[in-house]
């Protein structure tokens, strides 16, 4: 949705099958990376995805997301420092490649730093910054993040992943999703739209 607010810069970047990816006007989904002297940016992006709006992945190195990831509006992650502590003049600065392991979710305006490997189904909650390891079946909150609940791994959730097992059950959950968000739509409401998109009311 939206795919003309989407915004692909250099070379290396890769999604796999089956990526939905839902974008705004005013928050492009932005996949950035880097090619400059010894540092060769990589972006490779598993299947069953999700980017939403204000998404930004930024390599300088190597950023590995695997299958069923989610990211929430205005996640941020990023493989470099894009400037040195004290050389603030020339990119890239520091730079350690980052591994998101299966069915990883980043919360809304989460960023993930530098050398990090998150762990299968570990959640990053809202806002949190997150520059260190973070191991499997785990929530994690704050700047620094820290582990704040452990995930039960013997409860077989509902994934990305499981949701594309049964396409037909997809389409009927979307056209579901579509009814709910637009039965108070009318044709008249959709010209008003269009007519008077920038006059005020």
């Amino acid at each position: 949705m939206g795919a003309k607010y989407f915004d692909v810069y250099g070379r290396n970047i890769s999604i796999d099958d089956y990526p939905t990816m839902v974008a705004s006007p005013d928050n492009y989904i932005h996949l950035t990376t880097w090619s400059l002297e010894d540092h060769e940016g990589e972006i490779s992006i598993g299947k069953y995805c999700l980017l939403t709006p204000g998404v930004r992945i930024a390599s300088a190195s190597k950023i590995t997301i695997g299958d069923g990831c989610m990211f929430a509006n205005s996640a941020y992650i990023s493989d470099a420092d894009w400037h040195g502590i004290y050389d603030r003049a020339i990119p890239v600065g520091r730079t350690k490649p980052i591994i998101l392991e299966e069915n990883v979710w980043i919360g809304d305006r989460a960023v993930v730093g530098k050398g990090v490997t998150i762990g299968k189904n570990s959640i990053v909650a809202a806002g949190a910054v997150v520059v260190k390891d973070v191991p499997e079946n785990v929530v994690v909150g704050g700047n620094p993040a820290k582990i704040i609940k452990e995930l039960d791994s013997t409860i077989q959730g509902t994934t990305r992943i499981k949701l594309f097992e049964d396409p037909d059950g997809l389409k009927d959950l979307y056209d579901q999703i579509d009814k709910y968000t637009l039965k108070n739509n009318t044709t008249f409401n959709y010209l008003r739209s269009v007519l008077w998109k920038n006059k005020t009311h």
